[in-house]
């Protein structure tokens, strides 16, 4: 799944290519994708494209009508009249472009065309496909005047890289009796880290995943702020100015022990382990994380004896 490294580059990408657009096409060939009815989608033919951003792991496209965009791209209206899609490409969902509007096509790959998007700027056309890999059909689209109403969104937690997450914000987190490697990925809690990242950010602050976040040391605690804050920015400077079909490979050449079981952890050359549940994997180092104990391969896991 994208987390906020991949998700704010890809954001980037389409505000370059897209601020200022008007939208000629908005289709949803699998319409269980979108999951919001008023404003309804067609709604959305003859808006501009004011910015695109990104809240946790979401893609957040603001539009505009078409007069409130003044020739040089700027917006010469209030604000009012603002309708957002704002895209979750949950687990297997991704961004497609294209240099022509966009016709009936099957995705590359395994997988089916969740939406398809067409703009044109200045005689310029991009086409845009929401894809989505295997079958689960858990890619979102929600369009909306206002954020709030998506409640994914409303319910989000601080964003990490924002001034505003200083060592004391985190330290107020961290009052759960739960699994670390849970929490930060509790989007409530601290928006936009998923398995990939929290498997960095343990690893880098040589902390188990099951340890339980409010029994944390003073130390364990400030050693796991610095490494969550540098790993993302880390991934984040890598990840900007690349093109989307080249994200994908960029967050999996930038990882140390997520997805590498089996192969020698670069910092002291252990195995990497894996435990699994029913959904997912995680990754650690024994030596590095768990002082060399091999933690049991089940959900309710403890270390073994």
């Amino acid at each position: 799944m994208p987390e906020l490294p991949e998700v704010t580059a890809l954001a980037a990408y389409l505000d370059r290519r897209l601020r200022g657009a008007r939208i000629e096409r908005a289709v949803f060939p699998s319409i269980h994708a979108l999951k919001t009815a008023d404003p309804p989608f067609s709604a959305l033919v003859g808006r501009r494209v004011d910015s695109v951003g990104r809240r946790g792991k979401f893609i957040v496209i603001i539009t505009v009508p078409d007069g409130a965009m003044g020739e040089d791209g700027a917006r010469s209206d209030d604000g009012a009249g603002r309708i957002a899609v704002v895209v979750h490409l949950a687990l297997g969902g991704w961004v497609r472009i294209y240099d022509q509007l966009p016709e009936p096509r099957p995705p590359r790959g395994k997988g089916y065309v969740a939406a398809r998007f067409g703009f044109e700027r200045d005689g310029e056309v991009t086409g845009i496909d929401l894809t989505e890999a295997g079958t689960w059909k858990r890619l979102s689209v929600f369009i909306v005047r206002r954020l709030e109403d998506v409640p994914a969104i409303a319910d989000l937690g601080p964003e990490p890289l924002e001034p505003g997450f200083t060592l004391e914000t985190f330290r107020g987190l961290l009052n759960h009796r739960q699994q670390i490697k849970g929490l930060l990925r509790n989007q409530k809690i601290i928006a936009g880290i998923g398995n990939a990242y929290s498997d960095e950010i343990l690893h880098a602050a040589k902390l188990s995943p099951f340890a339980i976040a409010s029994t944390l040391s003073d130390d364990e605690t400030e050693r796991l702020y610095e490494s969550l804050r540098s790993i993302l920015q880390e991934a984040l400077e890598d990840d900007l100015g690349h093109e989307p079909d080249e994200l994908k490979d960029e967050k999996r050449r930038s990882m140390r022990v997520h997805r590498r079981t089996g192969e020698a952890c670069p910092v002291c050359g252990d195995t990497i382990r894996e435990v699994t549940f029913s959904d997912s994997a995680l990754q650690y180092c024994p030596t590095c994380q768990t002082d060399g104990k091999i933690l049991a391969d089940r959900t309710t896991s403890k270390f073994l004896k």
